[in-house]
């Protein structure tokens, strides 16, 4: 990787694009410290300390927008509306025929495509910032709201400024996804997400060194014990990522005029974790939506006295806690049956099999047709639980281990690796093609 880095550096056209990269993460750093109007940001992180921990939702936006939504600074929301939204137009693509056709048109459809997911972007960031400011509302120290009014009036401008602001800030994030995507190295919006995760990193470093030193006999080890997890997860991840089952094709020979085409044996290669971490973000929101409910009210904690209604709801309340293995176990089997989803619309084996039937292709001792799509689908389901079961795990321990140790260390947990690492692979990756296409001697020979 640090070969592949060096010799990109070398290349001024490719220079260029990883400082232009660069410079945008700087931007990004920057607005994820200018703090929105109308706001105490005092009271906004005590209560964000206090409420997004343990693994849950609010804690899990906070990773990806960089620590910027404890602040309320303009990029909060980050990219999350634009995630989401292409979230819902992949899946719509697969229901809607005109959505269809558009991903079939090549770059032109992919353009229209790219078009209305800002547009659903936009819709989405209306929404999360109109109720974070509800959140915002409820905020309060000593009976005083995290929202400072104006003019001791209902505060409808304040309520404008900061609702416009974080719509504008998402905006910008997404806009600045977009230049890297055109002007930089690798996918934009991933971009920020690692930046955003990385900039947690010493953050939570120090957290760990705090613990150590204000108490070494009962967290030393237990430190050391998590950073060699750590290793053992990045390596992990790693080797999952670059794994694949190859399913072995053979072209017939055809003869034209006097020359031969075909005849050559390739293989189809399929990725063990080819659903990346959407698994993980699909269980994840809807998991997160029963915890959702505590920030408008909380469940009572003496339910002596406590109506049948009460009991209920603090006994729904604690079965979805964060921190509870109920919520680990259900946490798990939705990762694994969004897998199966998942996978089931990246992947068609009925068109599989018919594209290497038309392309006089076969897999050695499988009939053509039906036979051959059976093939594929098998291959698929034995891959997708393999990968689905890493995934789950790598998901899952985090809130083991914070049970086990009571240490909350939020980017480092099982899906900020994976993010942070299936982004590395994936722009040395890009790099690498770009010295390709440059046939570059030092980079080849």
């Amino acid at each position: 990787m640090f070969k592949t880095l060096k010799t990109a550096w070398g290349i001024p056209e490719i220079r260029k694009k990883i400082l232009f990269t660069l410079f945008i993460i700087v931007i990004f750093r920057l607005g994820s410290v200018i703090t929105v109007p109308f706001l105490d940001t005092s009271i906004v992180t005590a209560w964000m300390e206090e409420k997004a921990s343990n693994g849950n939702f609010l804690e899990y936006l906070n990773i990806l927008s960089g620590g910027a939504l404890a602040k309320a600074t303009m990029f909060s929301l980050g990219v999350t509306p634009y995630i989401n939204a292409s979230i819902i137009i992949q899946l719509l693509t697969y229901a809607l025929p005109p959505l269809e056709r558009l991903q079939q048109e090549g770059e032109d459809g992919r353009k229209k495509l790219n078009t209305i997911t800002s547009i659903v972007a936009l819709g989405l960031s209306a929404f999360m910032a109109v109720a974070y400011y509800l959140t915002l509302k409820n905020m309060k120290s000593e009976g005083v709201s995290a929202v400072k009014f104006v003019g001791g009036g209902t505060g409808i401008f304040a309520m404008f400024v900061i609702i416009l602001s974080f719509m504008a800030g998402s905006s910008l994030v997404i806009w600045m996804g977009n230049r890297i995507n055109e002007k930089g190295i690798g996918n934009g919006v991933s971009m920020i997400l690692f930046a955003g995760i990385v900039a947690r990193i010493p953050v939570d470093i120090g957290q760990l060194g705090a613990l150590v030193l204000d108490d070494p006999n009962q967290y030393f080890i237990k430190v050391v014990i998590y950073l060699l997890i750590f290793v053992a997860m990045v390596v992990g991840i790693v080797f999952m990522n670059e794994s694949e089952r190859r399913i072995p094709v053979q072209y017939a020979k055809r003869v034209v005029g006097r020359k031969q085409y075909g005849g050559q044996s390739t293989h189809i290669p399929i990725k063990i974790c080819m659903s990346g971490v959407m698994p993980i973000i699909f269980a994840m929101s809807f998991m997160s939506l029963p915890s959702m409910f505590t920030i408008f009210k909380e469940p009572l904690k003496d339910l002596t006295n406590a109506s049948g209604w009460e009991k209920f709801y603090a006994g729904f309340v604690n079965f979805f806690s964060t921190r509870s293995y109920s919520y680990a176990v259900v946490y798990f089997i939705l990762i694994i049956l969004f897998n199966y989803f998942y996978v089931a619309i990246q992947y068609n084996p009925v068109e599989m099999a018919n594209n290497l039937r038309q392309s006089n292709g076969g897999i050695p001792g499988i009939r053509p047709g039906k036979p051959t799509s059976d093939y594929i689908q098998r291959v698929l389901n034995k891959i997708s639980i393999v990968g689905a079961v890493f995934l789950g795990v790598v998901a899952v321990f985090p809130i083991i281990f914070l049970n086990l140790t009571h240490i909350d260390v939020s980017s480092m947990g099982g899906t900020s690796i994976l993010i942070v690492v299936s982004v590395a692979i994936e722009t040395v990756r890009t790099l690498e093609s770009q010295l390709m296409m440059r046939h570059h001697k030092g980079f080849l020979g």
